[in-house]
């Protein structure tokens, strides 16, 4: 068998499951497979119904699925900015970095001004654009529930998402502004990104950075899962979920 980490850390959208979709049945049993073997966290933009649509769900109505496993899932949406964990058959929230009402709304100001006078403002969105998630502001070029096959085709080579962030970022120096997944920009306080959830689970996990290891699709310098890189953690880059479960099921394999 592979040699397991004692964390191993994953991207939701594209790495786990196609943006804003239901998990695979196949990677639901990779999951658990995994489970069984070793503490697993999850850190993407979502907010936590987000991650219980696409993920949670999935992995609790599963007949294979035991509360020892889901003790040992560690979910950290909006970035990590929040933390959640389970306990006695319920999720309890550990932490939420909560934005303040006047850099919530400066957030949402910049971004809907800033999207208009690049010509990014979606006339007929596929739902709301922009998303207050508590501990993170998010804009969705193109609706919250586009379909993944049009957001794939908006913004290919990321220069629109990227003009947007830089736009933003200028505007609100004391806030946290990253491109997001494929159509999204994520605002949140000041040092919060996915290598501060990292840190939040070295220490509430007592498992050190050197032995966990993080799967995401975008690990590249413009990518949202790149602070994981570039704090150290060891890495693997997938372009999608079928890359990592594949990576999975050979990681999780008998000899």
């Amino acid at each position: 068998m592979p040699q397991i980490p004692r964390l191993v850390a994953f991207d939701l959208d594209d790495t786990l499951a196609p943006s804003k979709s239901a998990v695979d049945p196949r990677m639901v049993s990779a999951l658990l497979a995994l489970l069984d073997r070793t503490t697993v966290a999850v850190i993407s933009g979502g907010n936590f119904e987000q991650f219980t649509a696409q993920l949670v769900g999935s992995l609790e109505r599963s007949p294979d699925v035991t509360e020892v496993a889901l003790e040992r899932l560690h979910l950290l949406p909006t970035c990590g900015t929040r933390y959640e964990r389970r306990e006695r058959g319920t999720w309890r929230t550990i932490y939420q970095e909560h934005l303040t009402p006047a850099e919530r709304d400066a957030a949402l100001i910049a971004l809907r001004e800033e999207a208009e006078r690049l010509g990014l403002w979606e006339a007929e969105p596929w739902g709301e654009i922009l998303e207050d998630r508590g501990s993170q502001v998010t804009f969705s070029a193109l609706g919250q529930t586009a379909p993944v096959e049009v957001k794939q085709v908006w913004d290919p080579d990321g220069a629109k998402k990227n003009a947007l962030r830089a736009a933003v970022a200028a505007r609100l120096p004391d806030l946290e502004v990253r491109s997001g997944g494929s159509t999204s920009v994520d605002i949140t306080r000041r040092g919060i990104d996915k290598a501060y959830g990292m840190r939040k689970l070295a220490e509430h996990t007592g498992i050190d950075l050197d032995d966990m290891l993080f799967i995401g699709d975008r690990l590249d310098p413009a990518g949202n899962d790149y602070p994981v890189k570039a704090m150290g953690v060891a890495t693997h880059a997938v372009t999608g979920w079928e890359d990592t479960v594949a990576f999975l099921e050979e990681l999780t394999s008998e000899d």
